[in-house]
C-alpha cells in the first residue's frame, strides 16, 4: 500500500492519501480524542504523541499537529493508516455518523438558503477539500451567512482570507441578499 501526502495551506495539518476509499459519503471531523471514539482509526492515529484532530474525506485523512515535528511524526502516521486498512477493520464505526448540526434561517430565506447551500456545495467545498479541509453552511440571519469550518480549514492562518475575499465574493456575486460571511 502506497500512501501520498500533501501539504495544506495550514501549516499544522497534512493530508493523507491512502489510495482507497476513506468515507462513502460526508466527512468525518473528530477534534478530541473523544470524538475520536467513533473511529478505529481516528483512536490509532490520537495514541501518537502530538495528534491533536483528525478529519475524514471521501478518499484523505487529515491529520492536525498540537506541536510536534512532521518528520518525526509523518511514519507513525502512515504506520498507523497501512495498518488499519491491512487489518480490514472499518473506518468507522457501525451506527457512528456525523452528527447533523442545527442549521438556522428564517422559512421565507429557504430560497435564498437554497442557492447559498449549491454554491457552496459545488463551488467551495471541492476546493476546500483539495486543501484537506470541509466547510458546510450553519446559517443566515440577516444577509450574514455562517459557514463552519473543520479538518485542515479549522485554525488554518489563510481562512479569513479564503473566508472573506474567496466565499464571500462568491456569495455576493450570486446572491444579492448576501452582506457577510463569518465563522461559525
Amino acid at each position: 500500500m502506497f500512501i501520498q501526502t500533501e501539504a495544506t495551506p495550514n501549516p499544522a495539518t497534512l493530508k493523507f492519501l491512502p489510495g482507497k476509499p476513506v468515507l462513502d459519503a460526508g466527512t468525518l471531523d473528530m477534534p478530541t480524542r473523544e470524538a475520536a471514539a467513533q473511529s478505529p482509526l481516528a483512536e490509532r492515529l490520537f495514541d501518537i504523541p502530538n495528534v491533536g484532530g483528525v478529519f475524514f474525506g471521501a478518499d484523505f485523512i487529515s491529520v492536525t499537529k498540537n506541536d510536534g515535528d512532521w518528520q518525526q511524526m509523518k511514519p507513525a502516521i502512515l504506520g498507523a493508516i497501512m495498518e488499519h486498512y491491512m487489518s480490514g477493520a472499518p473506518i468507522v464505526n457501525n451506527g457512528a455518523e456525523a452528527a447533523g448540526e442545527d442549521e438556522f434561517f428564517d422559512a421565507a430565506d429557504s430560497e435564498t438558503v437554497a442557492t447559498i447551500k449549491d454554491l457552496i456545495e459545488t463551488r467551495v467545498r471541492p476546493a476546500v477539500a483539495g486543501d484537506g479541509g470541509d466547510i458546510t453552511f450553519r446559517g443566515f440571519k440577516e444577509g450574514v451567512v455562517f459557514l463552519q469550518m473543520k479538518g485542515a480549514c479549522s485554525g488554518c492562518p489563510s481562512s479569513t482570507a479564503t473566508l472573506q475575499h474567496g466565499i464571500q465574493n462568491l456569495l455576493r456575486h450570486f446572491v444579492p441578499e448576501v452582506t457577510e460571511v463569518r465563522p461559525v
